[in-house]
């Protein structure tokens, strides 16, 4: 039977040996972990935006995966450090800090979780200031080789939540949606918490004072180069676009602006 895959997200970027050395840990325990990237470029010890590309990802993945998310503005402090398995049987291990929490939500919820407090599953190296190395990557490489869950620590009922993602709201009489603006991806598209399957057949988009008439568009391409579109996205949430363009740049917008939907009469 295959390894697990093990998916890998975090806040290091690529020009130091971070990434690196956190593979290699994992490797030197389970040297036929199979290793996927998700992202290394999540904004340096941004939680929140951590905690979105990881929910927005692990759907992806076989059941039972293992997924390593380390964004960690706490390490070395009183945070726990913890491996949580969803009911849908995957493994997140990463800091207690609302990262794994939106991904364990979408994966079923919480199934059981433990904190990592057993050091004979850590790595040979101790520093405060790279768990990412020296504790969670080791603990992924024991879980990839298949040590229980529940051997690595003392077990928790829950995990801490400091945020959630926003709702969308119903405003006023007409049922128009409110919502705002999660993640600003790579080209400028501006995600919203706005669920497609909430929205009607055909609707109008504002952001700011700019109008976004007569969506859902089919594609990128069914605008004029340089409009403004607003279509379902693959997380299935409604994204904000410029056809051949950058939807923030353009509406000189980002995360957390207001975005308006009304049903087209």
């Amino acid at each position: 039977m295959s390894p697990p895959l093990i998916s890998l997200l975090t806040d290091f970027g690529l020009t130091d040996t971070y990434v690196g050395q956190m593979k290699a840990a994992i490797l030197r325990v389970a040297p036929h972990a199979r290793l996927v990237d998700l992202t290394h470029a999540v904004p340096a010890q941004d939680v929140r935006a951590g905690a979105f590309l990881l929910w927005s990802s692990v759907e992806a993945f076989a059941e039972g995966s293992l997924h390593l998310a380390v964004v960690d503005p706490g390490v070395g402090s009183t945070r726990r450090a913890v491996a949580a398995r969803s009911h849908r049987g995957d493994v997140l291990v990463g800091p207690d800090n609302g990262l794994l929490v939106p991904a364990l939500a979408l994966l079923g919820g919480l199934a059981e979780a433990v904190e990592l407090t057993d050091p004979a599953w850590w790595g040979p190296r101790r520093s405060r200031t790279f768990h990412g190395r020296d504790l969670f990557a080791p603990v992924v490489g024991h879980l990839a080789a298949g040590v229980p869950l529940e051997k690595l620590g003392r077990r928790l009922e829950r995990l801490e939540a400091p945020f959630t993602f926003p709702e969308p709201q119903v405003e006023g009489g007409g049922g128009a949606l409110v919502g705002e603006v999660l993640h600003v991806d790579t080209y400028g598209n501006l995600i919203t918490n706005l669920p497609v399957a909430r929205l009607p057949a055909r609707f109008d988009v504002q952001v700011g004072d700019r109008l976004i008439p007569d969506a859902p568009h089919a594609h990128y391409q069914a605008v004029a180069p340089g409009a403004l579109l607003s279509l379902g996205g693959s997380t299935g949430l409604l994204e904000v676009s410029v056809r051949d363009g950058d939807a923030a740049r353009e509406l000189g917008v980002g995360r957390g602006a207001r975005v308006r939907v009304a049903a087209r009469g």
